[in-house]
């Protein structure tokens, strides 16, 4: 497997640099406990199940971000046996490691899906194409994400609530919310009103910060905004990470939700297996198992009680199509009957920001990968305690979240998020490909600051009026779905982006940020070089060129009420018009939430296993 070479390659690196040359004689001792620890690590996670039962009350379908908290929660009931499937394989330790966040999308750990190219977005990048990250392994895109946990704003709960979704306002998820947390922030963990600790999923802020990141807060400050607890009573301001960390490494969903139960004998998982059909009655339009394929050979397993599908924004909504549920037109154009009507695929959504925004500084202050890799000291340093620049996920610190419409507002409604970065696209080898940008690009604009210091802001729209589908290739289980992202359909999402660029170029001429040199690169994009520099044409001009997603797709199996002929799931997440067929992760949500997606789906599937629980009781 491709991380147990990478491990023994960064353990020969380790035993290979000479005592000499670090002030740690324990080096070597530290690289073994390294290994070993990897060692231990996979031993936490629950096996792979060898004898399957014909038949279990609930079948799970993903062990991602959702299916994760679904396994755990229904296990809790002694007597119900829960089969879950995942697609992929383990979760590693190397995996775990925050600042390889970029490198993961390399692995197999991702579906490495790309959108169908338009005119409107992503220009810039290899064949037009968005790269849309999906995890593909145990803990799904909560091993792939930055660990970034952010729950977004209370008037996006209450607007689902609004819509006719009874039960999903504000006041009703805070405790699902809560539930899941264990805030390992001291003073965080202090306000009872909007945290909890004890709770399976770790939250803590990374052991480490960058100067730059610190100036990137006190710059806001400087602007006139709050440094927030944007989980709590209110969310405009500036602020570092809250993250998905415990003791300075990655804590998914699969570590954090199965790890301390892998002995649960009601708990069966079958790993890299893809679902490839939900079986349905045809005649009482009854879910009653799955078909799935494992290294080239069909199975089949029964449910008593419940399917629940549990795959993603992407793959829920092509499961369920490939099974006869989605719009007629659409599947009989792929021959495929159709057994319910429904608008699966439809209203996707997601958080897109405008990359490659980038501000050079004069101090060695930022996330280089060469700095790090020729400092023995710093890899030990994580090696022996967790802590250090290794800490760091993925290069990104902080954010700030603005209202542009109401900029001081301390109760404000964001629709901008600044995501800062403590690195270039320069600055680690592999971004630009983690991206997606053409090298005709990045050389004409991006290698020339190669080993400098600088950062990045990532302007981003968080609540887009844009909206995409998800469709079928063709029939075949096996074939990636037609993606088209949907970005900038609406122009006020670019509109929007471009304010976050002023504001971002503001920051930056902050005297906290000034003190380190900070200066915008003014190298302009070869398709926009038409265009002045820094003015609001240009950067229209940029955002269509390199567009990036920020991991967050949404809405694909929409809920409503019942009268909501837009919706693909009702308030329960049943599926409309289908019984014993649950849709539980982000495709259920109806508008996306000012939050960056992953703390909200983990909230989805803790109040979804207390309704599958009081439904089945």
């Amino acid at each position: 497997m491709m991380w147990s070479i990478l491990q023994c390659i960064l353990l020969m690196a380790l035993l290979m640099v000479p005592q000499s040359e670090t002030q740690y004689p324990a080096l070597t001792e530290s690289a073994i406990r390294f290994l070993m620890e990897g060692i231990n690590y996979s031993a936490q996670e629950p096996k792979d199940v060898r004898n399957m039962l014909k038949e279990y009350d609930f079948i799970i379908v993903g062990a991602g971000s959702a299916g994760c908290v679904v396994a755990n929660r229904l296990t809790e009931v002694p007597e119900w046996k829960v089969l879950l499937i995942e697609a992929g394989d383990s979760e590693s330790y190397l995996m775990d490691i925050p600042v390889l966040a970029n490198m993961l999308q390399f692995s197999q750990a991702n579906w490495k899906y790309k959108a169908v190219p338009n005119n409107r977005s992503c220009l810039g990048l290899e064949n037009k194409q968005c790269n849309i990250p999906r995890g593909k392994v145990m803990g799904g895109s909560s091993v792939l994400n930055y660990m970034i946990m952010t729950r977004g704003n209370r008037r996006d709960y209450d607007n689902w609530a609004q819509l006719g979704n009874i039960g999903w306002s504000y006041d009703d998820v805070l405790p699902y919310f809560k539930k899941s947390e264990n805030m390992l922030v001291e003073k965080l963990a202090k306000d009872k009103v909007y945290h909890n600790t004890g709770g399976y999923q770790a939250i803590s802020q990374p052991p480490f910060r960058t100067p730059i990141a610190e100036a990137f807060v006190q710059g806001g400050k400087e602007l006139g905004l709050d440094e927030v607890d944007y989980n709590g009573a209110t969310q405009t301001g500036f602020a570092f990470f809250q993250t998905s960390q415990k003791n300075g490494t990655r804590c998914s969903t699969n570590r954090a939700f199965l790890h301390p139960i892998r002995s649960r004998k009601n708990l069966h998982v079958k790993k890299l297996s893809q679902v490839v059909k939900i079986l349905i009655d045809p005649n009482t339009k009854t879910a009653y198992g799955v078909e799935f394929v494992r290294r080239g050979r069909k199975y089949a397993v029964r449910a008593r009680r419940e399917v629940i599908l549990s795959a993603g924004a992407i793959n829920s909504p092509q499961i369920l199509m490939l099974s006869g549920i989605g719009p007629k037109d659409h599947l009989t154009e792929n021959s495929i009957p159709t057994l319910q009507d429904l608008p699966v695929g439809y209203n996707l959504q997601d958080h897109n920001a405008l990359g490659g925004l980038t501000f050079l500084v004069d101090q060695p202050v930022s996330v280089l990968q060469e700095r790090i890799l020729n400092n023995a000291n710093l890899i030990d340093e994580f090696a022996r305690y967790h802590k250090g620049i290794i800490t760091v996920p993925g290069g990104c610190e902080a954010l700030a979240f603005i209202d542009l419409d109401d900029p001081y507002n301390r109760d404000g409604y964001p629709n901008l998020e600044l995501l800062f970065i403590g690195g270039t696209l320069s600055s680690e080898p592999t971004l630009r490909k983690n991206f997606g940008i053409r090298k005709d690009i990045y050389d004409a604009v991006y290698k020339q600051v190669e080993h400098q210091d600088g950062y990045m802001i990532f302007p981003m729209v968080m609540r887009p009026k844009s909206r995409g589908r998800v469709m079928l290739r063709n029939r075949d289980p096996m074939s990636s779905p037609l993606i088209d992202m949907g970005y900038f359909t609406h122009p006020e999402d670019l509109e929007i982006i471009v304010k976050g660029v002023e504001w971002a170029v503001l920051l930056s001429n902050t005297t906290a940020n000034k003190k380190l040199g900070s200066r915008l690169l003014e190298t302009k994009l070869p398709a926009c070089s038409s265009l002045k520099f820094n003015t609001p044409a240009y950067w229209r001009c940029h955002a269509k060129q390199i567009t990036l997603t920020i991991y967050h797709q949404s809405g694909t199996c929409k809920m409503g009420p019942q009268a909501d002929p837009t919706s693909v799931v009702n308030p329960r997440l049943q599926v409309k018009g289908i019984k014993r067929l649950r849709v539980v992760d982000a495709s259920i949500i109806p508008f996306i939430p000012a939050a960056h997606t992953n703390q909200p789906v983990i909230m989805i599937a803790e109040k979804a296993s207390d309704m599958i629980k009081e439904d089945n009781y």
